[in-house]
């Protein structure tokens, strides 16, 4: 090797150093001295979109849709709507209905890059990622979790078609068999409050819905 061609390799040397004991597998060491960066590979994360109210569904439908059309499986893995079942009482009859948890937006898991953005971003119904308009932010794995696992509960919904100055029958606890004029009616507690003639004497009492029967 002549003088000039070994200089040249050594020089080329320089610029490259051993790999620290402690670097990530799969990541790319840079010398100190090189003069460009490789960052590692980015890895899949869940973000949070924004959809027109009524859509998210559809939203669902049409991104699988478009991940199979532009073979964008590699980049966008689960697309998820936050449901959970609730069981409905009404006039003693059980229904069961899927409720979302969080109306008006989509979960999607996906590496996050121009290619994968731009397919979500651009699906019918999409209206933004949850971050600032360049940044999307991914949404935390604790977070995600919770979700997920209230989405595996199921709820039960009493829904009573009463509202305040009906009579109603209460059919258990203390005061079983009593008749009570409704005051207060509180939907989304599945409660109302009663004024009951005890002893004579007009008094406010809370009933559940399942306690009570429509006179």
């Amino acid at each position: 090797m002549s003088e000039e061609k070994d200089l040249e390799f050594q020089q080329e040397n320089e610029n490259i150093e051993q790999k620290p004991e402690n670097q990530e597998e799969g990541s790319v060491y840079i010398s100190k001295e090189a003069d460009y960066t490789i960052e590692k590979a980015p890895k899949k994360r869940w973000y949070v979109v924004h959809t027109y109210s009524g859509y998210e569904n559809k939203v669902k439908v049409n991104l699988e849709k478009r991940i199979e059309y532009m073979n964008m499986g590699e980049k966008i893995f689960r697309i998820e709507v936050p449901q959970k079942t609730i069981t409905q009482v009404r006039a003693g009859k059980k229904t069961k209905k899927e409720e979302k948890i969080f109306p008006g937006y989509v979960l999607v898991e996906m590496i996050m890059d121009d290619d994968s953005w731009y397919v979500v971003r651009h699906t019918a119904g999409v209206t933004k990622f949850v971050g600032t308009a360049k940044k999307p932010i991914p949404a935390k794995d604790s977070e995600i979790k919770k979700i997920i696992h209230r989405g595996q509960q199921t709820t039960t919904k009493i829904e009573l078609d009463v509202k305040v100055g009906d009579k109603v029958r209460i059919v258990s606890g203390p005061f079983a068999e009593f008749i009570g004029d409704i005051t207060e009616v509180y939907p989304d507690k599945s409660k109302l409050r009663a004024m009951v003639s005890i002893f004579g004497r007009e008094t406010p009492v809370e009933l559940e819905y399942k306690q009570i029967q429509k006179v």
